[in-house]
C-alpha cells in the first residue's frame, strides 16, 4: 500500500516525540508500506517566526513572511529523516520546489494548482521513506509561497491525491474529530465517522482539526482520511463521501474567534452596489462569511459582514481606497466577536434545529448580532467573551455527549 502520513507541529514539538513519530512513520514502513511524510513547523516554530519578524517590521512584505516562515517545516522534515536514518530506515527530504509543489501567487494564503510527483515516485521506487515540507508551494515566478495556517493538512491530501495513494492519515495532538473543541467543551464526544460535507463545514466554521482547503481536495479526488492521534494507537475519525450509520441530527459544534466584523454603514441604495464592493474584496483575496444587509432606507441602506481577522488591515485598505466611490457614510469594525456554529447532515430533514440553538442562546443570556443559515450548518455572531459558553450551551441542548 502507500500510505501517506502527515504530522502537526505538536506532535514534533521536541527530540523525544521526534522520535516517537520516527517510531510510528518505521512501523507503517515495516509493514511493506510505501510512506511519503508532509511534516508542519516544530511546535512554536511559526510563531516564533512571526515574533521575529515583527521586531523587524510592524508590516512585513508578505512575500518576504513566506519565504521566513517556509524555514520551519524545512528544518522539521530534516530533522525527521536524521531521526530515521538513527533508526536505520532509509529516508530522503524534499521542500515544495524539489516536489514542484506549484500554487498561486497570492502570499500567505495561496492555493495548489498542480504537483508533479515524479521526484516522489522515484525515491519510492528507490525504498526510501518520503519526508515532504508541508504548509508551502512555489509560485510561477518561482518564489516561496505559504498556504495559510494549517496548510500542511492540505499538502498531504493534495500529494495523496496526485499519487493515487491508498490512504492519508492525519496525525494530531487529538485522536479524531470530536462533536467539539474537548479543550473547550469537557463532554465532547468522538467521532468514528463523518462526511467529507459536514467535515468542511466544521472546519470552516473554526474546528481547527483539519484545514477546511484539505477536505476540500479530499472530497474531489476521493481521498480517504483518517484523523488520529500521535500520541497513541487509539483508532481515529474517518472522513469520507458516505457514512454507514444513520445520520445525527447534530454532527459537531464549532466556534471561531479570530473573525471581524465590518458595517459599512449609509451606502448608497443603487443596483449593483453590493456586486461592486464584494468583487472589490475579491480581487484583493479577503473571503467575505456571513452578510447581512439592511433594508433600505431614505436612499441608504447598511451592509455588515465578517472576515478572517488576519484579512483585516487589508480590508480596511480596500475600503478606505474606495470609500468615496461606494458613497459610505461611516465604517465600524469590530474584533470583539465570534461565530459560533453547528453542523449536521440530520438538519435538512428536521425542523426546528434553529429554534433550539437560539434557546440555547436565550437561557445563556447571549445576545445574537447575525445569523447565517446553510443546508447543513447555522452560524451564529456573538461577542468573543461568550463563545466558550455558547458552544456547550448549543452542545448541551442537543445532547451531543450520548
Amino acid at each position: 500500500m502507500l500510505i501517506v502520513q502527515k504530522f502537526g507541529g505538536s506532535s514534533v514539538a521536541n527530540p523525544e516525540r521526534v522520535f516517537n513519530v520516527a517510531r510510528r512513520i518505521a512501523e507503517t514502513y515495516k509493514a511493506d508500506n510505501q510512506v511519503v511524510v508532509v511534516l508542519s513547523a516544530q511546535g512554536d516554530t511559526t510563531d516564533d517566526l512571526i515574533a521575529k519578524a515583527k521586531e523587524i517590521s510592524k508590516n512585513p512584505s508578505k512575500r518576504e513572511m513566506d519565504m521566513l516562515l517556509a524555514t520551519g517545516e524545512q528544518q522539521s522534515v530534516a530533522l525527521m529523516c536524521m531521526a530515521l536514518g538513527e533508526l536505520g530506515y532509509p529516508c530522503v527530504s524534499l521542500n515544495a520546489h524539489q516536489v514542484g509543489m506549484t500554487t498561486t501567487s497570492i502570499y500567505s494564503n495561496a492555493r495548489f494548482k498542480k504537483i508533479k510527483p515524479d521526484r516522489i515516485q522515484r525515491e519510492l521506487d528507490l525504498k526510501n521513506i518520503v519526508v515532504v515540507t508541508g504548509f508551502q508551494g512555489v509560485n510561477r515566478f518561482d518564489d516561496i509561497t505559504t498556504l495559510g495556517r494549517g496548510g500542511s493538512d492540505t499538502t498531504a491530501v493534495a500529494i495523496a491525491a496526485a499519487l493515487h495513494a491508498d490512504k492519508c492519515e492525519i496525525y494530531t495532538d487529538v485522536d479524531g474529530v470530536y462533536t467539539a473543541d474537548p479543550r473547550v467543551v469537557k463532554t465532547a464526544r468522538k467521532l468514528n465517522e463523518i462526511t467529507y460535507n459536514e467535515m468542511l463545514e466544521l472546519a470552516s466554521l473554526g474546528a481547527r482539526v483539519l484545514h477546511n482547503r484539505s477536505v476540500e481536495l479530499a472530497k474531489k479526488y476521493n481521498v480517504e482520511l483518517v484523523v488520529r492521534s500521535s500520541l497513541t494507537k487509539a483508532e481515529g475519525t474517518v472522513v469520507k463521501e458516505v457514512c454507514k450509520v444513520e445520520r445525527m441530527l447534530i454532527s459537531g459544534v464549532a466556534g471561531d474567534d479570530e473573525i471581524a466584523r465590518v458595517s459599512l454603514i449609509g451606502i448608497k441604495d443603487t443596483p449593483g452596489k453590493a456586486f461592486d464592493i464584494f468583487a472589490t474584496l475579491a480581487k484583493k483575496g479577503i473571503n467575505v462569511d456571513i452578510i447581512l444587509q439592511s433594508i433600505g432606507r431614505d436612499k441608504s441602506k447598511d451592509i455588515s459582514f465578517t472576515i478572517a481577522e488576519t484579512a483585516l488591515a487589508d480590508a480596511q485598505k480596500v475600503i478606505d481606497d474606495n470609500k468615496e466611490r461606494w458613497g459610505i457614510e461611516r465604517v465600524d469594525y469590530n474584533e470583539n466577536v465570534a461565530k459560533v456554529s453547528v453542523v449536521g447532515a440530520g438538519m435538512a430533514s428536521n425542523s426546528g434545529v434553529a429554534a433550539k440553538m437560539f434557546e440555547a442562546m436565550f437561557n445563556s443570556n447571549i445576545n445574537i448580532h447575525m445569523i447565517s443559515t446553510s443546508e447543513i450548518k447555522i452560524s451564529v455572531l456573538i461577542d468573543k467573551k461568550d463563545m466558550h459558553k455558547a458552544m456547550n450551551a448549543i452542545h448541551d441542548i442537543f445532547n451531543l455527549a450520548d
